[in-house]
């Protein structure tokens, strides 16, 4: 089983949005651009809601049938590890399989010597054809990258070796995911993790560094868009050599876990996409949530009335919904309107103040991240939630749709 070329991974923390998602897919289609599609959700998200990745696929499955999509498309075990693993086993075709914890622990003493020893012959001068500058490597150099990445690799290898046993091998799509760190990986790290990755055995066809800057929850950013630019192109560049070199899938691509909205450096992807001819997965993470509930105050009347009493639950419990993504957010609580303003907004002025348009001047980011983080609140209102999405889906539908084709896709994926 291989992905293609251009591939999105579409979260959808309430299992509402299928076809909306798909249907901007589908208009893609429509102007040229083949991007398929990769439904994800975490065991957070299937713990905090309340699904089972069985309703993932339900949902997936579903959509493609209502709207008679023909090209592939993927469910994701998203960033699972062996203590989570076994519950997407039935249900996924495509795994993120998360080392992030183990980057930066040592391996054994052991099996550093090992890896240094085994890789000694790249240490010296070694030109990469689309990376400007020969790389000047050392064995110091190999040894400290495998001291910081090689036990990470080791554990992809567990997880991999895992799924294989049950699924088969061949029959899904891994992809190894080392983003959710403090420790950004340059294009040499990424050179010797593809190639202890390869020792293992892992025939990626994804992988998801930690690139420089911040990727904050449902905002954009943050960083110097033209370092990312060059370390990005310089990844690009590696990808391609260790398919030639390392024994990798043709398709082998880099993935970019965004957070949602990274619109400053969707420029810089596109064109380094376009002059080298890479695939990508870009994962989009909450984007179809928070367009939940901007619909709802689109909406008006009871929705409306629903959206401001979330945001004061969000504002009163922002300490515990904040604490499991303190590293992928920056919320100035100075910044946040207080709930009892909130209270007297019209329909547009909150979804305006939610909606990541940043001429607006209505735009929030702090607003905007509270409420990326606080879907656990709209879980727990249970089927008066899901019920308000039904009753208002077309607008709701509307914006999904429109949010994923103008915003994300076209931007990325677009001839200019």
């Amino acid at each position: 089983m291989l992905i293609n070329k251009y591939s999105m991974g579409i979260g959808d923390r309430f299992g509402h949005e299928g076809e909306a998602q798909l249907a901007a897919l589908i208009a893609a289609k429509d102007k040229g651009i083949e991007v398929v599609p990769v439904w994800n959700k975490s065991f957070r998200e299937h713990s905090i809601i309340g699904t089972k990745p069985e309703s993932l696929r339900a949902e997936a499955d579903a959509a493609v049938k209502s709207l008679g999509w023909k090209l592939p498309y993927f469910v994701d075990a998203d960033h699972v590890g062996l203590k989570t693993i076994d519950h997407f086993m039935a249900a996924s075709n495509f795994f993120t399989i998360d080392v992030a914890d183990f980057s930066g622990h040592p391996a054994s003493p052991e099996s550093i010597e090992t890896f240094v020893k085994k890789h000694r012959d790249m240490a010296g001068t070694l030109n990469i054809p689309g990376i400007a500058a020969p790389l000047k490597i050392t064995e110091e150099q190999i040894r400290a990258i495998a001291t910081k990445f090689l036990l990470a690799v080791q554990e992809a290898g567990k997880v991999y070796r895992h799924i294989e046993a049950a699924k088969g091998n061949g029959n899904f799509v891994p992809e190894v995911s080392m983003d959710e760190t403090d420790l950004p990986q340059s294009p040499l790290d990424m050179l010797f993790i593809l190639r202890a990755l390869a020792d293992e055995g892992v025939p990626a066809q994804t992988i998801a560094p930690k690139f420089s800057g911040r990727f904050n929850k449902g905002v954009d950013y943050v960083g110097n868009v033209a370092q990312f630019e060059k370390e990005f192109g310089d990844d690009l560049a590696v990808i391609a050599y260790a398919v030639k070199n390392f024994g990798f899938p043709a398709n082998l691509k880099l993935s970019v876990h965004s957070g949602s909205d990274k619109f400053s450096i969707y420029p810089a992807i596109h064109r380094a996409i376009k002059k080298s001819g890479a695939g990508l997965h870009v994962k989009t993470a909450g984007t179809t949530w928070l367009e939940e509930v901007i619909g709802l105050a689109e909406a008006g009347g009871d929705a409306l009335a629903m959206a401001q009493d979330f945001y004061a639950k969000c504002f009163e419990r922002i300490d515990e919904l904040s604490k499991p993504y303190a590293t992928v957010i920056d919320i100035d609580r100075a910044k946040l309107p207080k709930p009892e303003e909130v209270k007297k907004w019209t329909g547009a002025k909150f979804a305006a103040t939610l909606r990541h348009d940043q001429k607006c001047p209505d735009f929030n980011l702090h607003f905007r991240q509270l409420i990326h983080v606080s879907f656990k609140v709209a879980a727990e209102a249970g089927p008066a939630y899901l019920d308000m999405l039904k009753k208002h889906r077309a607008i709701i539908a509307k914006g999904v749709t429109e949010n994923l084709l103008t915003r994300h896709i076209l931007p990325i994926f677009e001839e200019k």
